[in-house]
């Protein structure tokens, strides 16, 4: 249903000086919560103040709510090199923040209530970003997730440098890939690789199944022997707008241990007969599978609109959100920037779960973002969705500059 988007004077600046509507479920309002310049990710923490990551500035920011003010702010941690995913995880009855900046990770000790950080040690170095000799300056996607598992170890997201080449599968560390790390950044190995962009990063609670979502790729050329656009003759090797406006889908997917998701050599195509994803060779890269055989790649379990560009999930399974939605995955989609129309994306949808953790269809949470897509007319685009300690969820956006609060009536 329709709702007005609530918003206190104090945060009425702009894009909220004029009123907003949104789609949100039945029985559920929402508002603007804080404003956050270039909010990307969130992260809870166990006192119930929210952490957001602003990479554009270095710094994460520390929201601790007020009754009936919004939230006050504390710079948390400066002098960040593009801080990005953030993960609370306790070891051995100590808590830690682990922060995941664009060439390292590190951990401190948190303390209960605190708003500065404590001492950062850093675990993971050297990771690859605009920074590093070799790349000049030219990563498209440096800023790093990171998940840990309730076995301690820690995973962490090394995203490609472009949108589709085969340096980033011979470099190293692999691009395209995700690590494993014991807790305290030892022990590398490789663990997954052929995920372009893997955004997000969670395991379903009580299990060790880690999740992702994948940002694919673009300007795909159309792989098969086609009349994409009506011509009568065969599209094979064109790029024409009709075929990469949707293709290829989106991934959301749990992530096996040494399995191969085929970037940059296979592509993911919706298979109607399959009742989910296929995989064809790259045309550019792959033609007629000479690079690697798509029939030995990893099958992703779910996708979603080509472009959605996902970013931050979170499982809500332990969460105090209505039971309705306590069971499954919220994701918040960032939108495309290179659709013939906005009309990808720029929402936050909801994937429900069963017992032996597999997802059903897809559904939307939130929506209204996007006030004219042929015209490119767009105020705020999702970034990271998290519960918050009230059975709210919690909603950045760093286009708007703000944190939602999506709440049960």
């Amino acid at each position: 249903m329709v709702v007005p988007l609530e918003v206190r004077d104090a945060l009425a600046e702009a894009p909220f000086n004029e009123a907003k509507d949104l789609t949100v479920p039945p029985g559920f309002g929402i508002r603007v919560w804080a404003r956050v310049a270039g909010a990307r990710f969130m992260a809870l923490a166990p006192n119930g103040d929210v952490l957001v990551s602003v990479p554009g500035e270095g710094k994460i920011v520390l929201l601790r709510e007020r009754a009936d003010e919004p939230p006050q702010a504390f710079d948390y941690a400066t002098g960040l090199r593009n801080p990005h995913d953030m993960v609370f995880h306790a070891i051995d009855g100590v808590t830690y923040l682990y922060v995941a900046e664009s060439n390292r990770v590190t951990r401190s000790v948190y303390r209960s209530a605190e708003t500065l950080s404590g001492e950062r040690v850093t675990v993971v170095d050297n990771l690859p970003d605009n920074s590093s000799p070799e790349l000049q300056g030219n990563y498209g996607h440096e800023l790093k997730n990171i998940a840990l598992s309730p076995d301690h170890k820690l995973y962490v997201s090394v995203a490609s440098t472009c949108n589709a080449c085969t340096e980033d599968t011979v470099s190293d560390p692999v691009r395209g890939a995700i690590y494993q790390h014991a807790a305290d950044g030892t022990q590398r190995r490789l663990f997954a690789r052929g995920l372009r962009n893997a955004e997000g990063l969670d395991f379903i609670p009580g299990t060790g199944t880690l999740w992702v979502t994948v940002n694919n790729r673009d300007n795909v050329l159309v792989p098969t022997d086609v009349d994409i656009d009506g011509d009568g003759a065969s599209d094979i090797g064109e790029l024409l707008p009709a075929y990469v406006d949707n293709n290829p889908p989106e991934l959301f997917t749990s992530v096996r241990d040494g399995a191969n998701y085929g970037w940059p050599f296979c592509n993911a195509i919706a298979n109607p007969a399959m009742s989910g994803l296929a995989l064809e060779p790259d045309y550019q890269l792959n033609r007629a599978g000479a690079a690697l055989n798509c029939a030995v790649v990893e099958r992703s379990a779910k996708g979603m609109r080509a472009h959605s560009a996902p970013l931050g999930f979170s499982f809500l399974q332990s969460s105090s959100v209505p039971a309705a939605y306590r069971a499954g995955a919220a994701v918040a989609q960032h939108g495309c920037w290179n659709c013939t129309s906005l009309n990808a994306g720029y929402k936050v949808t909801y994937f429900p779960f069963d017992a032996a953790g597999n997802t059903g269809a897809e559904m939307d949470l939130v929506s209204g973002f996007v006030t004219d897509p042929e015209e490119r007319d767009v105020w705020g685009r999702p970034v990271d969705v998290i519960a918050d300690a009230k059975g709210n969820l919690l909603i950045s956006d760093d286009f708007a500059g703000a944190i939602y609060q999506l709440y049960p009536k």
